[in-house]
């Protein structure tokens, strides 16, 4: 069978796993928008993936008093009751995960093969959120003969989340499960870029939980800044870069609202002489998330590598990295999807030539593909630069694209400077045989979440979340449920 055939064919089956429903979804039912629709599309084809509701600030105002309403009785559910409803919701993510992973492959252009695991991971950490409604708790203070004190955790009631186009279901599922379990109700806006599966998602999913408890509002600036102010919504979280966490703070401000912000990185690789060298190179090129064009918040795209053994290094890397190649992402066989849009495809190739201009060695991709196949869609290669310094621009801003910038290194201290010279501080990769270099890093690295001979990784339970701009609050462990509680002070006289 020829290729073009092929691709025939998954358009086929894309348009057979696509949402029947494109309106909002809010007080238990499928809303029309005010606000409007708007197309989607395919960035790896240019093909239109029909339209998605755009909601405006009306909308936002009908969903946030539906939530409102809804939490007042989501609350006082059983918490192990609302764990169970939660598990339900967690088992369909899990039987639906190849047609939500098609859908995501399409709309966001992640390969299939790696988005196969995001409706996985968002069932395990509804389960793993579901599991922990018992630890929702408070404590007792002494206060001596005739008086009880105690504190309670209680919901805060509308939970507004705003997420990123890079894991669509992952974020809009997986994101929304502390806030319901820890009694909210939740207004989810999904990817403006890609929506398409959380609708899918609610069809899915549609009365298993109360009508109101968790919502669907696709919305562009107004219906996001709608959401962001409103007054019934109390506890608002976005992951996303850092001009808009900035801006969403600064709304938010308005109304001394609890904010989550889940932030942008320049993330390090730092690679000791010790190192196990093949483990490292390894490292250094899968901590780039060359898969989805190195758009992940945590990609290490700043490589620190020790003058001795840089050459081996590089030598590993620019052979690893050539199984990257730009293709069609709802393609099994594809090993590295497509940039996300127009604006972005843009921007990554205007880093390429500053870095050129600053000085910057070329050493491995920087280019759009030549396949015909692929004219259609925003691809570009994985890019290596060499004899980067740490005060030009492609290591010091976020590119969020497929853009390794390599640094060598001989001195500890220097080096340490370098690398926590820049606005950012999410998460670090350090590579040794050293338990004294591995504690030494750690402990000098501003970053909040640290792998030692690992890279990309996320562990369940273990809190994720930045430094300086890269963040506020973390998510993915107990940490998180807590968040999406407020505490009371009671104090009975017996």
């Amino acid at each position: 069978m020829n290729r073009k055939k092929e691709l025939a064919e998954i358009k086929t089956k894309i348009a057979s796993f696509l949402p029947q429903h494109r309106d909002l979804y809010y007080d238990g039912k499928w809303q029309r928008p005010q606000g409007g629709y708007r197309d989607t599309g395919n960035p790896a084809t240019g093909d239109s993936l029909g339209p998605a509701a755009e909601a405006d600030a009306g909308d936002v105002d009908a969903a946030v008093k539906a939530a409102h309403r809804a939490s007042l009785e989501w609350r006082r559910i059983k918490p192990l009751e609302r764990a169970a409803l939660l598990k339900k919701v967690a088992g369909v993510l899990r039987a639906h995960a190849e047609e939500l992973a098609m859908i995501d492959a399409a709309n966001c252009g992640n390969p299939i093969r790696e988005m196969l695991q995001d409706a996985v991971v968002a069932a395990m950490q509804i389960e793993f959120y579901a599991g922990l409604v018992t630890e929702v708790k408070g404590t007792t203070i002494p206060m001596g003969e005739g008086v009880v004190n105690m504190s309670v955790r209680e919901p805060y009631g509308v939970v507004g989340r705003i997420v990123a186009y890079n894991h669509p279901i992952m974020f809009t599922a997986g994101k929304a499960a502390p806030a319901l379990a820890a009694g909210n109700a939740v207004i989810m806006k999904p990817p403006y870029q890609a929506p398409l599966s959380a609708y899918r998602m609610m069809e899915l999913i549609e009365g298993i939980l109360p009508p109101g408890v968790l919502n669907i509002v696709s919305a562009g600036r107004e219906g996001s800044e709608a959401l962001v102010i409103h007054p019934l919504v109390p506890r608002i979280a976005l992951i996303g870069s850092v001009p808009t966490g900035r801006a969403v703070a600064k709304t938010a401000s308005a109304r001394l609202k609890r904010v989550t912000l889940e932030l942008g990185g320049k993330n390090a690789c730092i690679i000791y002489p010790d190192a196990e060298i093949k483990k490292a190179t390894q490292g250094a090129v899968t901590g780039m998330n060359f898969s989805w064009c190195g758009q992940s918040c945590g990609s290490t795209s700043r490589l620190f590598l020790h003058e001795d053994i840089y050459d081996r290094v590089m030598e590993g890397i620019l052979e690893i990295i050539k199984i990257y190649r730009p293709g069609i992402p709802t393609d099994m066989e594809t090993t590295m999807g497509a940039v996300i849009s127009k604006a972005q495809h843009e921007k990554i190739l205007g880093y390429i030539d500053i870095a050129k201009r600053e000085g910057a060695r070329l050493v491995y991709g920087g280019n759009i593909p030549t396949d015909p196949l692929l004219s259609r869609g925003w691809f570009v290669e994985p890019t290596v630069f060499t004899d980067v310094d740490q005060d030009m621009r492609i290591a010091q801003e976020e590119i969020f694209g497929p853009v390794l910038s390599v640094i060598k290194w001989k001195d500890e201290e220097r080096m340490f400077a370098q690398v926590n010279a820049v606005e950012y501080g999410l998460t670090a990769s350090i590579w040794t045989t050293s338990l004294a270099n591995a504690h030494r890093a750690a402990s000098r690295t501003e970053a909040g979440y640290v792998w030692v001979n690992s890279a990309s990784a996320h562990f369940l339970g273990a809190s994720f979340g930045g430094y300086k701009q890269s963040g506020i609050g973390r998510e993915e462990g107990l940490d998180e449920l807590l968040s999406y509680t407020q505490e009371k002070n009671i104090n009975i006289t017996l």
